[in-house]
């Protein structure tokens, strides 16, 4: 079984007791969350799509880890101009591990 939410705008597949990498969610490590913004869920026979919801799916989820992901150079160049700079970027990020799913 496995369902596709939606967090911080974008979409991930979630399956029990794998683990998703989500952009920065403001829960503590080792808390349980409940996700209920869930746009189908499919199963081995029949699948659930949402319009735009899933109405009564629910995703329940553990966060493992808050962590920042590799740093991005950014250089922005300007030709014959002698502009230059370079900035960098690191993102925040949530790992969550799916415990389980459900449909009421």
């Amino acid at each position: 079984m496995y369902a596709v939410i939606r967090s911080g705008g974008r979409q991930y597949r979630a399956e029990v007791g794998k683990t998703l990498d989500v952009e920065k969610l403001p829960y503590d490590e080792n808390q349980s969350i409940e996700i209920d913004d869930v746009l189908l869920i499919g199963d081995g026979e029949k699948t659930i799509i949402g319009q735009p919801r899933v109405e009564g799916a629910l995703v329940k989820a553990t966060v493992v880890k808050q962590f920042r992901g590799p740093k991005i150079i950014v250089f922005r160049y300007r030709h014959r101009t002698n502009y230059r700079r370079k900035t960098g970027h690191r993102q925040y990020y949530t790992r969550l591990r799916i415990d389980d799913i459900s449909v009421k």
